[in-house]
């Protein structure tokens, strides 16, 4: 009998730099404008308001999608995404959330929250924490700019800019 022998896999290393879309309140509307927005990012974060299947189907065509349930996702589907997400990205802790408003303690020691739900766009720091809000990608509210974001975290530090959507 012989005997094969498979090294051990080498150990996976985690990139030094990952890139995230976030993106918010698409309510069923999936801009191409955002598509291409989103093309070659590592990963996509949805913070709720998705209003359709349809929708994280289209983004996972592009990278992994995580998505949060918003408060107009109300379908059969909607209801299956859950109200909070803890993640795990590029060696820190991101809290997913639809309503900054409803952020509860379980988030205190997150160094990145990502919100959405105000279709304003919005990057602070707060002590040790970024918060991130990438405004509205969907139908236009009010005459507020639509917007996606993109946060890179390279090697532990979070950085985050807006993308309009609509600009000119």
């Amino acid at each position: 009998m012989i005997g094969l022998f498979f090294p051990a896999p080498a150990p996976c290393k985690a990139p030094a730099v990952v890139v995230l879309g976030v993106i918010s309140d698409t309510h069923g509307l999936l801009r191409p404008e955002a598509l291409e927005a989103l093309r070659g990012v590592d990963r996509i974060v949805h913070a709720g308001d998705v209003c359709g299947r349809g929708i994280l189907e289209a983004l996972s065509l592009l990278a992994r999608v995580d998505a949060v349930r918003g408060n107009n996702d109300h379908d059969p589907f909607g209801r299956t995404l859950p109200r909070t997400l803890d993640l795990e990205i590029g060696g820190l802790r991101v809290h997913v959330l639809h309503d900054r408003g409803d952020l509860r303690a379980e988030a205190a020691d997150a160094d990145v929250v990502i919100s959405g739900h105000s279709h304003r766009a919005a990057i602070e720091r707060v002590g040790r924490t970024l918060y991130l809000d990438p405004g509205s990608a969907g139908p236009r509210r009010f005459s507020l700019p639509i917007s996606l974001a993109k946060l890179t975290i390279d090697r532990g530090v979070p950085t985050a800019e807006i993308v309009r959507l609509d600009a000119a």
